[in-house]
C-alpha cells in the first residue's frame, strides 16, 4: 500500500501546486471559476466558497483542471447560465485582455517551479551534502589514448563550463551531449592545483542506449568520485563534540599528515593515540584543534574515530539561492533531454507514465523523506517543463494561440481552433500510451 500511498501524496501536491497556479492568478485578474478539482471523472467530494467556486475531489487521480467560465463553454452549453449574477458573467475568460490571459496559463508551470524551489531548500537545508572530486584514473582498461595532458589523480572540475560536483552532475552534462560529434571542453585540476583545459574529440558521442545507462564509462577513462574532507555534521555525546571543530569546517591535515580526501583521515588515526591535532580550513583561516578520539568495535576488532561525517551544511538562504540554481539547471537539462529523444540521439527507455510513477514514489518513500522530496522536486519541475511545450490543450500550447490572435488582432475561426485542440489531444494520449508502454517494458 506504500506505493499507493505515496503516489497519491506526490501527484496531489504537484497537480494541486499547478492547478492553484491558474486559479490564484485567475482569481486576481477577477475571472470567474466555476470549478477547482483535483483529480479527474466524477466528483466524489465538492464545497462551494462564497463566491460560488466549486472545490472537488474526482476520482481519477491523474490530473486535475480549473474551469474558468468561457464564451466558448457558453456557446456549447447555455443552461451553464442559470444561477450565474451579470458580474460573473461579465468576467469570462476571453473579456480580459491577452496578457492576462498569458499570465493566468503561465501561472501554473511557473508554481510547478516554485513548488520544486521551496522543496529543494528544505531539502539543502536539512541535509549534509557530500562534496566530492572527480578523479581520472588511468590504468590497463583505459580506452583512451593519452595524447592529453591530465593525468592519473588528476580532477575532472568542469564540462562545458559546468561544475561537476558530483556523479548526478557528470551524468547529466555528458547526456546532454550525446549524439555529439567534434569536441568536448574539459577543466581539469592536476594534483599540485594547476588548471588547464582539453578538448577531447568525441565521434556520435554516447550514440548507444546502454552507454547511456553509465555514460561516465564512455570517457575512455575511469573516473573516481572521493570525498572532500569537509564537515558535514559532528556526533553529540562525543568528545569531539566539544573540541571546537565547526560543521564545514576543511580538514587540512591529522598529526601534521596532510589530508587530501576523507579516506585519508581514517588512515591517519588507525595507530593514533587518544588525542590528535586536526588543522582545519574555516573562513580562510588556518586552525588548530587537539581531539580525543573516540574508540569503537567493528567486527571484533577496535578502531579509533572521531565522530564526524562528511559534506556540508547550508542555512536557508543558501539552500534558497541553490535551490533556485538547480531548478534552473535541471529544466534547461529537461529541455535538453527532451529535444535529444525527438531527435534520436537519447534513448526514450528513462520516460515514464503512471505506473513508473508510482514505482518511483513507493521506492523513494520506502528510501526516507529526502528521496521522496528530491523526487517531488523533479518532477515538478518536470510538469512545469511538459506543459510550456506548445501543444495544443498544455499552457504553452495556449500561449502560441494566444499570439496568433495576437498577430491575427482577432480569434481563431472555430473550426481550425477545433481541429488544432483534436491533434493536441491525440498527440498527449500517444504520448501517454508511450509512456506507459515504457512502464510495462521495464517488468519484462
Amino acid at each position: 500500500m506504500i506505493y499507493f500511498f505515496s503516489a497519491i501524496v506526490l501527484l496531489g501536491v504537484l497537480i494541486t501546486i499547478h492547478e492553484f497556479g491558474h486559479f490564484i492568478v485567475a482569481r486576481y485578474f477577477g475571472v470567474y471559476v466555476q470549478r477547482f478539482s483535483i483529480g479527474m471523472g466524477p466528483v466524489f467530494y465538492k464545497k462551494h466558497d462564497k463566491q460560488g467556486t466549486e472545490f472537488a475531489l474526482s476520482a481519477l487521480p491523474l490530473g486535475g483542471y480549473v474551469a474558468m467560465l468561457s464564451d466558448r463553454a457558453i456557446a456549447e452549453d447555455e443552461s451553464i447560465l442559470d444561477g450565474l449574477s451579470k458580474e460573473q458573467l461579465a468576467n469570462t475568460f476571453e473579456s480580459k485582455p491577452k496578457w492576462q490571459r498569458a499570465l493566468i496559463m503561465l501561472a501554473g508551470p511557473v508554481a510547478n517551479f516554485l513548488l520544486a524551489i521551496l522543496v529543494f531548500a528544505i531539502i539543502y537545508s536539512n541535509s549534509v551534502e557530500r562534496q566530492f572530486d572527480a578523479t581520472v584514473v588511468l590504468n590497463e582498461t583505459s580506452k583512451i589514448e593519452n595524447q592529453y595532458a591530465f593525468e592519473d589523480g588528476d580532477v575532472l572540475e568542469f564540462i562545458e563550463g559546468k561544475k561537476i560536483n558530483n556523479l548526478q552532475d557528470l551524468r547529466l552534462e555528458l547526456l546532454s551531449h550525446s549524439g555529439k560529434s567534434g569536441f568536448i571542453n574539459f577543466g581539469f585540476k592536476d594534483t599540485v592545483g594547476n588548471r588547464f583545459e582539453e578538448a577531447i574529440e568525441v565521434n556520435n558521442f554516447l550514440s548507444n542506449e546502454n552507454e547511456q545507462i553509465n555514460p561516465e564509462n564512455a570517457l575512455g577513462f575511469t573516473i573516481d568520485l572521493k570525498l572532500r574532507p569537509y564537515i558535514g555534521q559532528i556526533a553529540d555525546g562525543l568528545p569531539v563534540a566539544s573540541s571546537g571543530l565547526q560543521v564545514n569546517d576543511l580538514i587540512l591535515s591529522v598529526e601534521s599528515q596532510p589530508i587530501k580526501y576523507f579516506d585519508d583521515i581514517r588512515e591517519a588515526i588507525a595507530s593514533s593515540r587518544s588525542v590528535i591535532q586536526i588543522e582545519v580550513l574555516r573562513d580562510s583561516q588556518r586552525l588548530y584543534f587537539d581531539v580525543e578520539l573516540s574508540k569503537r568495535e567493528v567486527e571484533g576488532v577496535e578502531q579509533n574515530y572521531i565522530g564526524i561525517v562528511p559534506g556540508t551544511r547550508l542555512n536557508i538562504l543558501e539552500s534558497i539561492v541553490k535551490g533556485a540554481k538547480e531548478t534552473f539547471n535541471m529544466s534547461y537539462k529537461t529541455i535538453t533531454f527532451i529535444g535529444k529523444m525527438l531527435t534520436g540521439n537519447l534513448g526514450t527507455q528513462n520516460l515514464s507514465g503512471p505506473i513508473g510513477i508510482v514505482q518511483m514514489a513507493g521506492d523513494t518513500a520506502k528510501a526516507g523523506i529526502i528521496p521522496f522530496l528530491y523526487l517531488m522536486a523533479l518532477l515538478s519541475i518536470s510538469l512545469g517543463v511538459l506543459n510550456l511545450l506548445p501543444i495544443p490543450v498544455l499552457d504553452g500550447g495556449q500561449l502560441v494561440l494566444l499570439g496568433v490572435e495576437a498577430i491575427n488582432r482577432g480569434p481563431i475561426p472555430e473550426k481550425v481552433e477545433n481541429v488544432i485542440y483534436s491533434g493536441g489531444w491525440a498527440l498527449v494520449m500517444l504520448l501517454m500510451f508511450f509512456a506507459i508502454f515504457n512502464d510495462i517494458s521495464r517488468f519484462f
